[in-house]
């Protein structure tokens, strides 16, 4: 399938954003108003502007939508806080849909805070980040589950996001991904598309999709050494794609493996969300027909123009036509 094929098929389609939602916060502040503070004598950081946008799993609904995918959700847990109220209403902004979502009361929403200098438009302070430590409490995670299973019925590709790097708190939980690996298998016809931080060796019977230092980490737990081929084996995965920033995929099946270059970028704005650009448009590809270099090749298109853009960035349909 060409990309104009590919594009005319998603607003057919619907997906599911399953995982850890999260808002980024970007704030800018004036390194003219960093005076000691008087109480305690440590300078303070004078933010002057606040942007938000959803972020992690976020993100990836961001781009599904900014494709023209015809119905975006997103399953996560959001807090019953003031974070919590930013995030569900930036993603209704954007026509995503949060009624999957768990509202967890007393659970702080899952957000990462960025201080740019107002001078030099650089991050260059320590971000705040909000996150999760603890496991999941027990009932936030069965809802999530039991929304899980009745909802994959309607979805026609269902993209998982593992983002949180803690050893627990995350959204993806061993019986989430139980549960991933119990439906996957019955729903030949659906995309399950896995993108992992930190537990990509843990999923099963669904497409994963790590980056090449998460895939190389997968395997010298595993193997002692990289062999994707292996890896692909052990998570039972019928396609493994492992994207190499500028040098492009590599896509592993059944065929073996083969290399999707991608377009080369002199001098990327910003690299930030550029894997789940790629997510987002590699899965979208495949739900709707194209094989896995096809969409490989259409998820190099997605992130080639989204690095061009600061911030977790997406790219419109008429973009990504118009990008060689």
């Amino acid at each position: 399938m060409t990309a104009e094929e590919i594009l005319r098929a998603i607003p057919r389609l619907s997906a599911l954003v399953v995982g850890d939602i999260c808002l980024d916060r970007w704030c800018t502040y004036d390194p003219a108003t960093s005076e000691p503070s008087r109480e305690t004598g440590i300078p303070r950081i004078g933010v002057v502007r606040t942007e938000v946008t959803p972020g992690a799993g976020g993100t990836v609904a961001n781009n599904l939508a900014a494709l023209g995918c015809g119905r975006v959700a997103v399953l996560g847990a959001i807090g019953d806080d003031g974070f919590g109220f930013e995030l569900s209403r930036e993603l209704g902004a954007r026509g995503i849909s949060s009624e999957l979502c768990v509202r967890a009361a007393g659970m702080q929403t899952f957000t990462y805070t960025k201080v740019i200098n107002q001078a030099t438009g650089v991050e260059d302070q320590p971000r705040l980040d909000f996150i999760h430590t603890a496991p999941l409490p027990p009932a936030v995670e069965g809802r999530i589950l039991d929304n899980l299973q009745s909802a994959v019925d309607t979805f026609d590709a269902i993209l998982i996001s593992d983002q949180a790097e803690t050893s627990q708190g995350g959204v993806i939980t061993p019986a989430v991904r139980e549960l991933l690996a119990e439906l996957a298998p019955n729903y030949p016809d659906k995309i399950f598309f896995a993108d992992s931080r930190a537990r990509i060796h843990l999923f099963r019977q669904v497409i994963v999709k790590p980056n090449r230092q998460e895939a190389a980490a997968a395997c010298h737990a595993l193997f002692g050494s990289t062999d994707y081929a292996a890896l692909r084996r052990h998570v039972e995965a019928r396609l493994l794609m492992v994207t190499h920033g500028g040098e492009g995929v590599l896509v592993v099946s059944d065929a073996g493996e083969t290399w999707i270059k991608t377009r080369p970028v002199a001098h990327p704005v910003d690299i930030c969300g550029a894997g789940d650009s790629f997510s987002a448009g590699a899965a979208l590809a495949l739900a709707a027909g194209a094989s896995p270099a096809e969409a490989a090749a259409f998820g190099n298109r997605v992130a080639s123009i989204t690095i061009m853009k600061k911030g977790t960035g997406t790219a419109s349909p008429a973009e990504v036509l118009a990008a060689s």
